[in-house]
């Protein structure tokens, strides 16, 4: 049998309060480190949309410098914009 509890955040807080510091720290490390996780699977994600970018527009991300990369990430963010020198 699989019991679901629905706790509004306030609720979900007020039990953390409750609980002792070291708990409360074994709490955080634990959300911490799913932040983290899903972090890096989001930066994963990007990365091979950027990959696949450059591919369809003849470059390589694992052979451009740094600086390409963000030039290349900058130009996609103004290509709707015209620039004036």
């Amino acid at each position: 049998m699989n019991l679901t509890l629905e706790l509004t955040t306030d609720q979900v807080i007020g039990l953390v309060r409750q609980i002792p510091p070291e708990e409360k720290r074994a709490v955080l490390l634990a959300l911490a480190e799913q932040t983290e996780t899903n972090q890096a699977t989001r930066m994963d994600y990007a990365e091979a949309q950027f990959r696949k970018l450059c591919a369809s527009r003849g470059l390589d991300w694992y052979t451009m410098t740094e600086t390409e990369r963000e030039n290349f990430v900058d130009d996609l963010i103004h290509e709707d914009r015209e620039c004036n020198p």
